[in-house]
């Protein structure tokens, strides 16, 4: 089973909580338990609020999913100018935990595996993670 899913949405903060309910659905409908179906929205709509929030010079933005019965991948990409890695990497080995803003990427990368952040220069960058899942046999048929 593969399911592919890409919503191409206006940088709005009420695109967010579409996005998360959207992919719950689609999850939901393969029987992903609830836990899993949790952190993947939770993981996606900090991804989603970055974008929003850095993606300044970017008007819309997409959210790309690829759902198999192990695997969810999850990719948020704006259009925007991308940004300096050496200053995330820097700004990533210094946050403070308690800080108001600033966790998101730390969210993610505690709720899922394989968090990616890649910057094209003048094209946009790209918010990537992935979650193992495991639907029930009975829905895959």
């Amino acid at each position: 089973m593969k399911l592919s899913l890409v919503l191409c949405l206006p940088r709005d903060a009420a695109t967010a909580r579409l996005t998360r309910e959207v992919l719950d659905a689609s999850l939901s409908a393969l029987h992903v338990g609830a836990e899993i179906r949790s952190d993947i929205a939770l993981a996606l709509g900090e991804a989603c609020a970055n974008v929003i929030e850095h993606a300044d010079t970017s008007d819309e933005y997409e959210v790309r999913v690829r759902l198999t019965s192990e695997l969810c991948v999850v990719e948020v990409v704006d259009t925007g100018r991308g940004f300096d890695s050496a200053i995330l990497r820097q700004a990533r080995a210094h946050q403070v935990a308690t800080a108001e803003h600033g966790r998101g990427l730390q969210i993610i990368d505690a709720l899922a595996e394989n968090l990616q952040i890649i910057s094209r220069p003048l094209q946009g960058a790209m918010i990537r993670f992935e979650k193992p899942l495991q639907v029930s046999p009975a829905s895959t048929g």
